[in-house]
């Protein structure tokens, strides 16, 4: 069974990490026609993520270590997404309330989960679990985190859909979190960054007694 309490919205990104995850996105080093590229998509996908309310968005990973890898060019290709590494086994949160699209299994993905949330498509990569099939059409299992999702279902933006692990091509536990908005690939950590300002500048104008 899924898990139906959903994890309501905190502070959730440790401000000693915000600097990390400015560096991740920084497109200094990426080659220039790469830089173009991105640029272009980020410009629009920052003024979108800028502008909406992120008050009931779920940071993705539970006991949160680092940023590892994150969106743009590196020695392997492009980095569609961003890494977020935290122990093996830690639960993963559905970042926004969706319909679960797809659920897969490939050698690079690993086990994959992928949800829309209107414009929003968020992926899921190296989770722990397996995809199987029944009469109703098919499922992601994890027996031991106690977690069933089918396509076509929809879950609620907290709600705890996955756990880490190391499926497919990794190097170590971490979750893979890719974004697209309106079929495009977009740099997670730009929307991280709107989602935490945001919260922050509603906390601080906060009345205090």
């Amino acid at each position: 069974m899924v898990e139906s309490t959903p994890k309501r919205a905190q502070n959730w990104i440790r401000p000693k990490r915000i600097l990390m995850l400015a560096g991740l996105i920084s497109l200094s080093l990426m080659p220039l026609g790469w830089q173009k590229l991105v640029n272009a998509r980020e410009s629009h996908a920052t003024q979108v993520a800028t502008g909406l309310d992120w008050s009931g968005a779920s940071f993705p990973v539970e006991n949160f270590l680092e940023y590892t890898s994150g969106f743009g060019y590196r020695s392997s290709g492009f980095h569609y997404g961003l890494d977020l590494a935290a122990p093996m086994g830690s639960y993963i949160r559905n970042w926004w309330t969706g319909t679960i699209v797809e659920v897969w299994e490939d050698g690079r993905c690993g086990t994959g989960i992928a949800i829309d949330s209107g414009q929003w498509t968020h992926i899921y990569c190296h989770v722990q679990g397996r995809v199987e099939k029944n009469a109703q059409g098919r499922y992601f299992i994890d027996h031991d985190g106690g977690i069933q999702l089918m396509e076509g279902q929809v879950v609620p933006a907290g709600t705890r859909i996955a756990r880490v692990g190391m499926t497919g091509r990794t190097t170590g536990p971490h979750l893979h979190w890719g974004l697209k908005y309106g079929g495009r690939w977009v740099d997670p950590g730009q929307v991280l960054l709107a989602m935490y300002n945001q919260q922050s500048q509603r906390v601080s104008s906060r009345p205090r007694y």
